[in-house]
């Protein structure tokens, strides 16, 4: 469990900054809008120019702050050595797509996170006699997007009856799916953000013949060949930075993703949203979980 954080707190990695601690954090930049990667192209032989789409860069967070501990130099070392421990770890660092979350607490807001790297941790020791050390840090998150603190989850099981279900009074005849049609089950999921979530779908077998769709957008993602034994499972990973398709022993799936499934487009928009999976499962057992962080475009 992460720790809990008052207001104007920080947690860098583990390493809490900020009110009630020895490091006074004076300002933090960049939590506003993100830089933007414009593509606008000047109108040849016009004035002005074509306004193409906008993209959003990554976010540089930056941290003024100090370490202030009168009188004890050796503790000041102390808590700039946690800041690096917890930022230059070689399974962040040397790993690509991974980070190091950087969790935040404002007044009246819960907790909100970014994954980010450590660009610069820069103590000005002049003054650590006296233990005070003011401290330079410099974050970057290549996914700008702040997610909630908690995840949230659903799991959707695989029905067998056609109609969802029976409405009295109940009229014959019954039709009753068989393991040679392939089972649909709908669910309900709420991204309670203000911005597109990514979710990470797991699939446990037994099953053949996945597809995952959300209904209002109608995006799937489809895995025809996939054939899934019982104690089984694939997940599909859609977060920015990640996009993968994994065994339960962190093999490659990917090639039983079809080529018009477009995993870089299917997210969780704002608010609640339908989602339906189908596939062949004579027992009855095979289920989906889905797991996503609430997204925001502010603080």
């Amino acid at each position: 469990m992460p720790r809990e954080l008052t207001d104007w707190q920080y947690d860098l990695g583990g390493v809490v900054i900020g009110a009630g601690t020895s490091v006074n954090v004076i300002e933090v930049t960049g939590l506003g809008r993100p830089p933007v990667r414009d593509n606008d192209v000047d109108q040849p032989s016009m004035d002005g120019q074509w306004a193409g789409p906008d993209y959003w860069a990554g976010r540089q967070v930056q941290f003024d702050a100090a370490i202030a501990v009168p009188g004890n130099p050796g503790a000041c070392h102390d808590v700039v050595a946690a800041l690096q421990a917890a930022t230059d770890g070689t399974g962040v660092r040397l790993v690509g797509g991974q980070g190091l979350v950087l969790r935040i607490k404002r007044p009246g807001r819960p907790v909100k996170q970014l994954t980010v790297r450590a660009r610069k941790i820069d103590p000005e020791y002049r003054q650590v006699v006296h233990g005070y050390v003011p401290l330079d840090m410099e974050f970057l998150a290549h996914d700008p997007t702040f997610y909630a603190d908690t995840q949230s989850t659903t799991e959707i099981p695989l029905g067998w009856l056609t109609g969802g279900g029976f409405a009295a009074p109940v009229v014959a005849p019954i039709y009753v799916q068989d393991g040679t049609v392939a089972a649909d089950r709908p669910g309900w999921v709420t991204n309670a953000g203000t911005a597109a979530a990514w979710p990470v779908i797991r699939i446990y077998g037994p099953c053949a013949n996945v597809t995952v769709t959300h209904v209002a957008s109608g995006r799937s993602l489809a895995l025809p060949t996939l054939n899934l034994a019982a104690g089984r499972w694939v997940e599909l990973d859609t977060r920015p930075g990640f996009r993968t398709v994994t065994w339960d022993n962190g093999g490659n799936a990917s090639t039983y993703l079809s080529p018009a499934s477009r995993i870089d487009l299917f997210s969780l928009p704002p608010g609640q949203s339908e989602m339906r999976w189908t596939a062949f499962d004579n027992t009855n057992t095979a289920r989906l979980r889905l797991t996503w962080r609430d997204a925001y475009i502010a603080l």
